[in-house]
């Protein structure tokens, strides 16, 4: 009895985990992607919760002062570490695996001029997670996508939301922040470019 309640306890939890991650339309359709070859891409990181911090600001404000009083300097490294996480690293991560989702259909990049639609990555939370070795908790991150007209922002096609997009790296080697939260923009564009392909028809 116990072994099954146990069984059931995990198949539920998969579930919820499944239903967490699942995308799904706010507002308009993806129908406007049809024929097209290329998409811009846009990253926004102006405001969005990280852990159980209001803000990334007081998160920041955080690691910063205790990396500092661990050590002299060590916070502000770390803060630059974060942002250049920001810049580079998680939209490269997740530029990576969307192409590579949208098999050669749609070549979308940063600055893509070519492009009559953009889409807006927009990071609405982020929990870093931690792992200790003896103990970890898996980043999440969630996700908003907003397909614009390239050029005017204003002119919106579709919204959809994602939310809590786990992260973590097989083999449990993910002692860095920013690798597992990198890992969280992979499984997001992953499941973003099999979405749009299956609903741009």
């Amino acid at each position: 009895m116990k072994k099954l309640t146990l069984s059931l306890l995990f198949i539920a939890g998969l579930s919820l985990t499944s239903l967490a991650q699942k995308i799904r339309t706010e507002s308009g359709d993806l129908s406007f992607l049809k024929g097209q070859t290329e998409l811009n891409i846009q990253y926004d990181f102006s405001d969005f919760q990280v852990g159980g911090f209001a803000s990334e600001g007081d998160y920041k404000k955080k690691k910063i002062k205790e990396y500092n009083e661990k050590e002299a300097g060590r916070g502000d490294t770390w803060e630059k570490s974060w942002e250049r996480d920001k810049k580079e690293r998680f939209p490269n991560k997740f530029e990576e695996l969307f192409d590579k989702g949208l098999s050669g259909k749609i070549h979308a990049a940063q600055n893509n001029e070519k492009a009559t639609y953009t889409l807006i990555v927009k990071t609405t939370f982020m929990e870093p997670g931690f792992n200790v070795g003896v103990m970890r908790k898996n980043a999440a991150v969630a996700f908003e996508y907003i397909f614009v007209e390239s050029g005017d922002e204003s002119k919106v096609m579709a919204k959809l939301k994602q939310p809590d997009v786990p992260g973590s790296q097989f083999g449990g080697y993910d002692y860095d922040t920013g690798t597992r939260i990198s890992e969280s923009y992979a499984k997001g564009a992953k499941m973003l470019a099999a979405y749009m392909l299956k609903n741009m028809k």
